[in-house]
């Protein structure tokens, strides 16, 4: 059994199903963790949004308000980690929702084991950036700033989820350089994946549209054919 988390780590599950909150509540409670819940979309959004928590545990069916919504709503006012509970098997559940900014997904119905080993991953990823401060990265017209998790282009915010600005950042910090889908995988997500997942192509989909880039002579994140991506400094003289 792994270790447990110091005490008093606040989580909210929302959820409609008052059972299964129940018995996760029960679960969490074991291991440190401070349960709260609500359940329906209305109810789980002003208690996201106006309290501070360690993560949010979020199913996509609810009454009121689905979680897509709840979602988009919760983002629009804070970063806290999200781990999405989807159907089983649906994987355009899974890419919508780590699109608009969920920082993981469980197929509904998985042991109460895998769910604490996602919510250790993505609140271990979202302390360790915290912790993290490193300086601006300027990149041509792009700027990133890694400490306040926020970029903008031509002096433009930039609305990033918190999946693209991971990837984003990586993409920056390694400059030049190729970084496989795997290792954008390993490195923002910190989990094993299944091996049709398409999150990354997704999310960088988005990153181009919102950076300007044309998918067919992008100037930021260029298709490197069977390795991966690169982010490329455009202003730089060619080598």
């Amino acid at each position: 059994m792994p270790a447990p988390f110091p005490a008093s780590l606040p989580v909210l599950i929302i959820d409609d199903d008052r059972e299964f909150c129940g018995l996760i509540r029960d679960y969490l409670g074991s291991f440190g963790y401070e349960v709260a819940m609500a359940h329906t979309g209305p109810a789980g959004v002003q208690a996201a949004t106006q309290e501070a928590w360690h993560a949010v545990i979020l199913d996509v069916m609810l009454p009121g308000m689905d979680g897509f919504e709840v979602l988009r709503r919760i983002r629009r006012t804070c970063d806290v980690p999200v781990l999405m509970l989807t159907a089983r098997g649906a994987e355009m559940d899974q890419i919508i929702g780590l699109e608009i900014g969920a920082d993981d997904y469980l197929p509904k119905g998985s042991s109460t084991r895998a769910l604490l080993a996602r919510l250790r991953a993505i609140t271990r990823r979202a302390t360790m950036q915290k912790a993290e401060t490193p300086a601006e990265i300027i990149i041509a017209e792009l700027r990133i700033h890694p400490d306040s998790r926020s970029a903008d282009i031509n002096g433009q915010s930039l609305t990033l989820t918190p999946g693209e600005f991971d990837i984003l950042l990586s993409l920056a910090k390694a400059r030049n350089r190729v970084k496989t889908r795997d290792a954008l995988l390993e490195e923002v997500r910190e989990r094993d994946w299944e091996v049709f997942d398409r999150s990354i192509d997704v999310q960088i989909s988005a990153l181009r549209r919102k950076l300007g880039d044309d998918p067919k002579n992008p100037r930021f994140i260029r298709t490197v054919r069977s390795a991966g991506y690169m982010l490329v400094d455009p202003d730089a003289p060619p080598r």
